[in-house]
């Protein structure tokens, strides 16, 4: 989806406002809408205008008429009739277009405002809740667009024809209609506030069961380990019964609607043909049976088009809390800004942290606290120290997914702040203690996101991660799928994708964290392999537990409560008898 587009999505979407929103959305494509809304009039026709006929044929039966003229009115009910058939396929085309083509653009908004969003908005939000708003949401729009539109469509044209050749046949009838449409809204009105609530309620009780399911699959390795699969099963359960019961709380509203407005209608369409006949046996207005069989069957139309509507509530509060649901997340300030900063043609690598400070949302004390360290190009840094003491939040502040709250962060001379992180990031690559492959073949992962990349170049790249010879033994080569997340590959293999991955984007910057610590010891030797190969000649970033992995560091900072205790190398560092000391022999075995 392009930018245009994205900002036009964004434009038309008011959150408290679903009902704007959606018909912004309809209107992005009026030359269709157009085409559709007038096929739908003309297929519509013989709905309100087969009364007529009846009633004109009625009238000639009871006044002893020609049959020249009973045979026109059918011809004509013919041609009206069949024109139905091809004006519907028209409507279905275009209309279905247009439902198809807006549910298409609100997932691409969707897929691009989530890929803006900072790393500490996906951090709060469940990967589950996000799947079930980009799936479950726009859904529920397309079928309400779907079921709605056409009797909301069908009952105003039929209001308007019946309207009309009543007030040219039977004028004096007309205030009897006037009950109709006043009644049907003030039942809407009364129903609405509480349809609206126990959507919403539904809606929150829904994402939060994905976001249990969701944490229920990734911990199920956890659970069987330990025996916990009846505790798994019971936490999943106990949110189920919220979905149930606010489901059935929900079904049992639905189902008042439905009886109240089914009634409501009913009666009214029986009072409408006892009122007219009573009129045209009484003398007190001059109405013929035809007419009389017109106003009953106008009246019934009407009624039968409020009572579906008013049945159709559900269908449609969930599609509009569906939008309020999209719009969460379309209207979310919590964006990583780089529109109109500079784009980066190319870097070297040099990195300066200049009194950074960083702190997470809620906590008491910094992460990273009033940190200066100057790494040039090319020089490969380690971070060590216990869990907790700023590793990894150094990684996330060079990457810009999180930002200082003090101090800057330079590459090459330049402020991070000013620049657009997009066009930084492609040259740096990442190595995480768990790599992540996405469902397909290997060459897919490995050439993920470039377009020119040629066979050679692959071939290089898993040469160098030492990924060659397992690749090969496979039955298809690097054309075999991987699986869900690499499923079908072993940690060390998958691990090596992950350095062919990096290798073949030719980084500036490299940020390795924890990426052996997963590994047995063949695998381990083998990555670290490829690594040593990865890490030549770039500026490489290094989160290690194990202390023997960085010992050819540059350059090793040791941390603790997110402040720098000592730097230097292994050699200087072992010397002085400080805490990378103790660390090392902790390790080591050489202390109680």
């Amino acid at each position: 989806m392009g930018e245009k587009a994205l900002t036009g999505t964004l434009r038309v979407i008011d959150g408290p406002r679903p009902v704007r929103s959606v018909l912004r959305l309809l209107r992005r494509r009026p030359g269709r809408l157009a085409v559709a809304i007038s096929a739908f009039v003309m297929k519509d026709i013989p709905l309100w205008f087969l009364p007529v006929v009846t009633a004109r044929i009625i009238d000639l039966v009871s006044d002893d008429g020609s049959t020249t003229e009973v045979l026109v009115w059918f011809g004509i009910a013919a041609v009206l009739v069949v024109q139905n058939y091809p004006m519907n396929v028209v409507y279905t085309r275009n209309f279905m277009t247009v439902v198809r083509d807006t549910g298409a653009d609100l997932r691409n908004a969707l897929t691009d405002r989530l890929q803006s969003l900072t790393i500490g908005y996906h951090t709060r939000v469940s990967a589950s809740i996000v799947q079930t708003k980009v799936v479950r949401d726009v859904e529920n729009i397309e079928i309400m667009l779907q079921q709605v539109t056409q009797p909301l469509l069908s009952s105003v044209i039929v209001l308007i024809g019946a309207t009309s050749m009543t007030a040219i046949a039977v004028p004096w009838f007309l205030p009897v209609y006037a009950l109709v449409v006043p009644i049907a809204l003030l039942l809407r009105w009364a129903l609405a506030k509480r349809s609206r609530t126990r959507n919403e309620t539904f809606r929150r009780e829904v994402e939060s069961f994905a976001a249990r399911v969701g944490e229920m699959a990734s911990l199920i390795p956890v659970t069987r380990a330990h025996g916990l699969e009846r505790t798994a099963a019971t936490r999943v359960a106990h949110q189920a019964d919220g979905v149930r019961r606010a489901g059935l709380s929900l079904d049992v509203l639905n189902g008042h609607v439905s009886a109240l407005s089914w009634v409501t209608m009913q009666m009214l369409g029986l009072s409408c043909l006892v009122l007219a006949a009573l009129f045209a046996l009484s003398g007190i207005l001059p109405i013929t049976p035809g007419e009389v069989v017109l106003l009953s069957t106008y009246f019934t139309l009407l009624t039968q088009g409020l009572t579906q509507l008013l049945v159709l509530i559900p269908v449609a509060a969930r599609g509009l809390e569906s939008m309020r649901s999209i719009s969460e997340v379309l209207q979310e300030p919590d964006l990583e800004q780089n529109e109109g900063k500079r784009h980066v043609d190319s870097i070297t690598g040099h990195l300066l942290l200049d009194h950074v400070s960083h702190r997470y949302a809620d906590a008491e004390r910094d992460a990273i606290h009033d940190v200066t360290l100057d790494i040039p190009a090319g020089r490969t840094v380690a971070f060590v120290g216990s869990s907790g003491s700023g590793k990894s939040t150094m990684l996330n502040l060079v990457l810009g997914f999180v930002r200082p709250i003090s101090g800057r962060i330079l590459i090459d001379g330049h402020d991070m702040q000013d620049l657009d992180l997009r066009t930084v990031r492609q040259w740096i690559s990442v190595v995480p203690q768990e790599s992540v492959l996405f469902e397909g073949s290997i060459r897919e992962n490995i050439a993920y996101g470039l377009d020119d990349v040629d066979d050679d170049r692959l071939r290089a790249a898993l040469h160098d991660a030492n990924a060659t010879e397992f690749v090969d033994r496979l039955p298809e080569g690097w054309h075999t799928l991987v699986g869900e997340r690499g499923a079908r590959l072993s940690g060390g293999q998958r691990q090596r994708l992950a350095i062919a991955r990096a290798l073949v984007r030719d980084p500036r910057i490299l940020l390795l964290d924890e990426a052996t610590s997963a590994l047995d010891p063949e695998s381990e030797e083998l990555v670290k392999k490829a690594l040593d190969r990865l890490m030549e000649g770039r500026t490489t970033l290094v989160v290690a537990h194990r202390l023997s992995t960085i010992r050819r560091a540059d350059d090793i900072v040791v941390l603790e409560q997110g402040e720098i205790v000592e730097q230097g190398s292994h050699r200087d560092l072992l010397a002085r008898s400080g805490r990378y000391a103790y660390l090392h022999s902790t390790q080591a075995g050489t202390t109680d």
